[in-house]
């Protein structure tokens, strides 16, 4: 069994460089292949079917693998936007991000309102994992921060929510960054709203005060500099409808998982 999924595990690898290159392939004038409407229905059924597969084969809390501390990268890198833009972030870098809230609201029970220092004294868990990043490079780091699952049991969910949207204080182009999840990934015990990157406060390139680690899937589902958690019933009005910044402007799959 374990061969099958790192089989399958290998094949969407591939496939998600084939969707980078089929982009490359449209600039240099495939274009009426990318915007062929049955061509985008087979790669969504592709999609669709690899979600499924992941879903019905690997046990639904199966961790990825973590490592000893001495197995960490030198370095653990940074990647897309390094420091978020306008005065309102710049304020909370300068002070040390003292009046920083979560927000916790959308289809909840419970709304909350919860300051960074707060955060910081709930329960907590520590994890060496890799990174795994889609344009083919990785890193190994231990990150803490508390699981999104008590944050989430905190608020109560309705029972209407079937995803979690967690937005995000950066931007690219002008669209703010955010990244969503099915309740099963949100409530892995592995998925956790991470404040300290080895040890040390989380530095700004790599997501201060608050980045999503979920570690089963690639890193661009690793949402950086999160203000907001929202529980929705659907993903079709939040943004462009496809469950993430990248999903929605580059056609990347909503599932990454690795």
């Amino acid at each position: 069994m374990s061969n099958i999924i790192t089989s399958i595990s290998l094949t969407r690898r591939a496939l998600v460089g084939t969707v980078l290159a089929g982009g490359s392939l449209a600039l240099s004038g495939c274009d009426a292949l990318g915007n062929n409407e049955h061509f985008r229905e087979i790669l969504k059924f592709g999609e669709d079917a690899n979600y499924a597969i992941h879903r019905s084969l690997q046990d639904r809390m199966a961790l990825a693998k973590e490592f000893r501390p001495d197995q960490r990268s030198p370095i653990f890198r940074s990647n897309g936007v390094h420091m978020p833009a306008g005065d309102a972030y710049a304020r909370h870098v300068a002070s040390e991000f003292r009046d920083w809230t979560l927000i916790i609201d959308g289809l909840v029970i419970h709304p909350q309102i919860l300051p960074l220092n707060q955060i910081r004294s709930l329960p907590a868990r520590s994890q060496i994992t890799r990174h795994d990043c889609v344009e083919g490079w990785s890193a190994i780091a231990k990150w803490t921060g508390v699981p999104v699952k008590f944050l989430l049991d905190r608020a109560g969910l309705k029972p209407e929510a079937r995803y979690i949207v967690f937005h995000c204080a950066d931007a690219n182009d002008g669209s703010p960054y955010y990244e969503s999840f099915d309740l099963l990934d949100a409530y892995h015990p592995q998925t956790i709203l991470a404040w300290n990157l080895n040890d040390e406060p989380l530095p700004v390139p790599n997501g201060a005060p608050l980045r999503l680690r979920v570690e089963r899937q690639l890193g661009y589902k690793h949402a950086k500099y999160v203000q907001r958690i929202e529980a929705v019933a659907s993903l079709k009005t939040i943004y462009g409808g496809k469950g993430g910044f990248w999903e929605d402007g580059a056609g990347y799959e909503w599932y990454a998982g690795a």
